[in-house]
């Protein structure tokens, strides 16, 4: 009788590596997914409560800027409106007279007395009336935040009521500081210590122009960066 032959199987220690990397590759595919999932939802949240942080008018990116500054252009134009009308109405009204020794004998100023002030208030009832026609413009702009052609007529119409302003206020106001302070050269007496109320009214017209001079100036570099943000957009 011949012994059974004995059969040894040789392992080279492939086939377990084998199956352990690839149970090792089974194991971590999922982690590494469920990891990246995880943080692109970490991100996705974080970005919506950065975003509900945010005013509702800047949510929505750079036309939101937009319609902010729109908005904002029309709560200013609304706000110049009261001292434009306000230093015209004023203006126009000034009127006093001053009697000297008798009734006949009267000293009288009046603002039409006064070229520079004829032309203050008609330059203040233009802006006026210009800031209340601009209004539906501004409100085009709110609506429409990408519409730039109200917005650039806007500006060159802010631009030209700003200078006429100005000019206006600056002639007003060499006047009203000649009659506070008069002129020693020229041998103008200062007539404010008599007629009061008159260079009262005039002055305060003259502070409101200005404050409307500030205000379209504001108007104008908003309207230039929202215009120079569109077209870099």
């Amino acid at each position: 009788m011949s012994e059974p032959a004995t059969v040894i199987h040789m392992d080279d220690g492939k086939a377990p590596a084998a199956a352990a990397a690839a149970s090792s590759s089974y194991a971590t595919a999922p982690t590494t997914t469920t990891g990246d999932a995880a943080a692109a939802a970490g991100t996705t949240s974080s970005n919506n409560k950065a975003r509900r942080g945010l005013p509702l008018l800047l949510r929505s990116g750079a036309d939101g800027f937009r319609r902010c500054l729109a908005v904002i252009d029309f709560v200013l134009r609304v706000a110049a409106f009261g001292p434009t009308l306000a230093a015209a109405i004023s203006t126009g009204t000034a009127d006093e007279r001053l009697s000297v020794f008798t009734q006949f004998f009267q000293f009288h100023a009046r603002f039409d007395d006064f070229t520079a002030f004829t032309f203050f208030v008609v330059a203040n009832a233009v802006a006026a009336g210009y800031l209340v026609l601009s209004l539906p413009f501004s409100a085009v702009c709110i609506l429409r935040p990408k519409a730039t052609g109200a917005r650039l007529f806007l500006l060159l119409c802010d631009v030209v009521v700003m200078c006429l302003l100005t000019s206006a206020g600056a002639a007003a106001a060499a006047i009203v500081y000649l009659a506070h302070w008069g002129s020693r050269r020229a041998n103008w007496v200062p007539i404010c210590m008599q007629f009061h109320g008159f260079c009262q009214r005039t002055s305060g017209a003259v502070v409101a122009t200005f404050l409307a001079v500030l205000v379209f100036v504001v108007l104008i570099f908003m309207g230039a960066g929202a215009i120079r943000r569109r077209r870099h957009h």
